[in-house]
Formats: C-alpha cells, sequence, structure tokens
C-alpha cells in the first residue's frame, strides 16, 4: 500500500510558500518561496543552524540586515527581511513591511495552527524556574516546547511561538514585562488555556508604583484567557481581588496554590533539606508525593504550580468520569516522578564545586529582586557549612523605593550569613546597615569586588551570589570559577 504523500516534510517547521502566507510578505529574485523548507528560526547568526529562518530584526544598537549575508553563507533556509540588504536581492529573501511585525505575524500564524494546549507563565519571581518545571512536567505526558532561557519580551515571545513544533501536545510561553501594558498584547498572542501567576512581588517597581499596580498588570493574562479556561495565582499574593475580577470579567475559572486549606492546589508534609525537597501535592482531588533535587521553599512552591497546570489541563482524554479520573491521576503521577529530575539552570540555584571543591557556589547571579534575594538566603540557610557568605548585588529598576527595599533585607542578610559582600551604591546602605562583624567588603561595581570574594573563601565554605543582571554578578560567579584551575 502507497504510503499518503503530505503537504510539506515530516520535519518541516514552515514551508516558503506558508512563511509568504503567515508573514505577508513576498520573496525576492522572482521567487514564490517554492522548494525552501524552514527547520528552525533564529535572530543571531552565532547561533544559526543551517535550515533556519533568520529573522532581520532592527534594534537600537544592531541591525541584521546587515548579517543577511552571513546567515546565507551558514545555510539559512530563508531570511526575513524589510529591505534589500547590501548583499543584494536572493531568492530566499522573504521582504516583508516590518521584520518585528513579519514576527509577530509568524507566531500569530504559528499559534492558529497549533492543535496541542498551551500555557502561559508570568509572575515577579520565578517565571523562568516554573517554565522550566513544567517543561519537564509536561514533557513525560507528550512533546512540548517551551520559550528558551527568558524570552518574554515583544519578540522573545512571538519567537517562540514561530518555532513552534507542528505536532508538539504542549508549549509553555514565559511573558515578562518591565513597563504598565506590555503583558495583554503578548498574552492574546499566545491565546493560552492556562495561565500561572508565579507570585507578585517589588520586581520593576520604580517602573510601576504600586505591587497593586504590578498585580493589575500581571491579571492581563488572566483577561486572554478563554471562557472556561484555568487561570493559577498564588495564595498569599498581593492582589487577590485583583485577580478575582479578572477572572470574573474573562469567565475564567480561578485557582490558588499554596499552603492555604482549601486552596485548588495545595502542599502538605513539606520537608525542606539542602539536598531538596518531599511534599505532597493535592491537586483536582489527588494527593501525589514529590521529591525535587532542587532545595528551597519558593522551588516546591513553583513545582506545585507545575502539577497544577497539569491538573488544569486534564491530562488523558477518556471518555467517561471514571476513565477521565484514571487518566489524570496517571498524567499527575508522571509529571510528578519527572519533577525529581528537574536542576536549577546556571545563574538560578545551580549548585557548583569552586576552589578545587573546597567550597560550594550557589549561582543565583541572573537576576534579583527583594522576593528572590529573601528565597535565595532562605536554601543558603539550609546549606549545612562552615560560614555561609552572602555575595550581593544591587536590585535594579526600584526608582524611589530602591532605599527602602534594599534595608528590608538586613533582618534576613543578619539571620542567614555569616559574612557579606556587597556591590553597588544601594547595596552600600544594606552593607553599612550590617553588624560590623557581618561586612566582608563593600566596592562600587562587581569587578572589583570578585577578587576580594575570591580571597575569603575557606574549606566548607557555602557562597550564594545574587544581583539584578545590570549589577553583573556573573564576574563573582566567573571569578570563583576560575579558581578550579
Amino acid at each position: 500500500m502507497t504510503a499518503p504523500v503530505t503537504a510539506f516534510p515530516t520535519d518541516a517547521l514552515w514551508t516558503g510558500p506558508e512563511l509568504a502566507e503567515a508573514a505577508g510578505g513576498h520573496f525576492g529574485a522572482s521567487s514564490h518561496g517554492v522548494g525552501i523548507v524552514v527547520t528552525g528560526v533564529s535572530i543571531d547568526t552565532r547561533t544559526l543552524q543551517p535550515g533556519d529562518l533568520f529573522v532581520a530584526l532592527a534594534g537600537e544598537h544592531s541591525d541584521g540586515h546587515g548579517h543577511v549575508a552571513a546567515a546565507l553563507d551558514s545555510g539559512a533556509a530563508a531570511v526575513l527581511v524589510h529591505r534589500e540588504p547590501e548583499s543584494g536581492d536572493d531568492a530566499r529573501l522573504l521582504y516583508v513591511a516590518d521584520t518585528l511585525h513579519g514576527l509577530w505575524d509568524l507566531g500569530r500564524a504559528a499559534r492558529a495552527r497549533f492543535g496541542g494546549r498551551v500555557v502561559a507563565v508570568t509572575g515577579s519571581v520565578g517565571k523562568t524556574t516554573t517554565k522550566e518545571m513544567l517543561r519537564v512536567a509536561l514533557g513525560a505526558l507528550g512533546e512540548t516546547h517551551a520559550s528558551v532561557a527568558s524570552y518574554n519580551n515583544h519578540w522573545g515571545v512571538p519567537l517562540t511561538l514561530a518555532r513552534l513544533p507542528r505536532g508538539a501536545a504542549f508549549c509553555i510561553s514565559e511573558i515578562g514585562m518591565n513597563h504598565p501594558g506590555e503583558i495583554a498584547p503578548l498574552a492574546e498572542l499566545v491565546l493560552p488555556d492556562v495561565g500561572v501567576i508565579t507570585t507578585i512581588g517589588s520586581a520593576h517597581l520604580g517602573h510601576m508604583g504600586s505591587r497593586e499596580a504590578i498585580a493589575r498588570e500581571k491579571a492581563s493574562l488572566i483577561g486572554a484567557l478563554a471562557p472556561g479556561s484555568v487561570a493559577i495565582v498564588p495564595d498569599d499574593a498581593t492582589g487577590q481581588l485583583v485577580f478575582a475580577d479578572a477572572a470574573r470579567r474573562a469567565d475564567v475559572t480561578l485557582w490558588h496554590s499554596g499552603f492555604t486549606p482549601g486552596s485548588e492546589v495545595r502542599l502538605t508534609d513539606l520537608e525542606l533539606s539542602g539536598e531538596g525537597s518531599r511534599f505532597v501535592a493535592h491537586v483536582a482531588g489527588f494527593a501525589v508525593p514529590v521529591t525535587i533535587r532542587a532545595p528551597g521553599e519558593h522551588l516546591a512552591r513553583n513545582a506545585a504550580l507545575a502539577l497544577g497546570v497539569a491538573g488544569a489541563l486534564g491530562t488523558g482524554s477518556a471518555v467517561t468520569e471514571s476513565g477521565v479520573a484514571s487518566d489524570l491521576a496517571t498524567g499527575l503521577s508522571r509529571a510528578a516522578e519527572a519533577l525529581s529530575g528537574f536542576v536549577p539552570g546556571a545563574g538560578r540555584g545551580a549548585a557548583v564545586p569552586v576552589c578545587r571543591g573546597r567550597a560550594l557556589l550557589l549561582d543565583e547571579s541572573y537576576n534579583a529582586s527583594v522576593l528572590a534575594i529573601r528565597a535565595a538566603l532562605g536554601v543558603l540557610k539550609l546549606m549545612p557549612a562552615r560560614r555561609r557568605i552572602a555575595v550581593l548585588g544591587d536590585i535594579r529598576e526600584l526608582g524611589e523605593f530602591a532605599s527602602d527595599e534594599h534595608l528590608s533585607l538586613v533582618g534576613p542578610v543578619s539571620d542567614t550569613a555569616d559574612l557579606v559582600f556587597c556591590c553597588g551604591p544601594h547595596m552600600k546602605e544594606l552593607f553599612d546597615a550590617l553588624p560590623s562583624s557581618l561586612r566582608g567588603a563593600w566596592t562600587a561595581d562587581s569587578a572589583a569586588l570578585a577578587p576580594l570574594v575570591c580571597r575569603s573563601i575557606a574549606r566548607g565554605d557555602v557562597v550564594l551570589v545574587k544581583g539584578s543582571l545590570g549589577s553583573r554578578m556573573k564576574l563573582v560567579v566567573d571569578a570563583l570559577k576560575a579558581e578550579n584551575a
């Protein structure tokens, strides 16, 4: 029997004609894109793979049109442009009015053709970690596509969708913001089946003005859900009335997650240690034992959120009531088992031996907020150590609230650390407010701080490094890792 002929190769993400229709463009050199098969989407020629579509985005500091020739030389199957590049016309160039708008159009078309289930994650803290836990948990139930790194902004979200494989079962999109009004259009592009708000904190407080305003912005995700969908929010977060109102307006079912009796996603029997956490997750009427190899109450909460999503998606497809229950229980158990293999990523809590194995680094260098620093200090406190050392850089985007927010950490830092190093003008206030016995050193920036930290590390120390991305705390991490050489 002859196999049926498909309209596109099985590994095709996009064909040329599909790209032209989705992006509303036309191919150069009088070509119609026939024969073009795209297997990936890239915005960076340094990581471009043969078969990728290269999107020549034009930003404030760079313009992808200057890299078109390099993309084609590297094997790009097609290139999205909004003007003819200096290298000249080519049959593989897809011309559109604007490449960023074209990328959004591709994302919109990919979402429209997708037959699987979509999850969107936002929140002040824990977006990327929760997204990665969802990748692991849902990956045990079907092919799962998720945002790369923290691709959660105006180009990262459409790029995630444009890369969405045709046959995936699940798509997970992370959605972030810095200013008011940024979440709604991204959420409306993603059109999630389940929306997750990880927490509400003071990140970007300087731009937003209050935690209540942050909660309202995050609740824009709930407003983008279809009627009958599920939104999951922390049961102890600022903004409960905001979330409830958004869910009522959108006709969305609101689930709460945390330790409160009656929450639809609830943690009980929590056991915390420096090696990880054990707890029981109660989801959709089922109690599921969970073990994760990542320490900290905040990570246990994130894992529970991931299982809550699995429950909200109603894993399984049985037609009878008993069959649905059976399939859901099995799906939750598989997702929970998969989470036992989750490991925090670099810059997000990864534990790394340094100084030739004499000390342990908790690498939290990617970013920071007050909530995130408190959570990281909680992990540091769990770790068995000769000394617990905190290395902290400024928290950015706090505006007029910066002084109060940094000083709010004096108690948690004093209660946890045996020695403290700080850099940046705002962390200077925290440093000066600490007991003199805890003060290691303060410097204006992380480059000057790194060698001082390295010289102070001794056998048996555990070192937490954390600060906002702009504080460049990775310089301290790199210096500590170099001590292994």
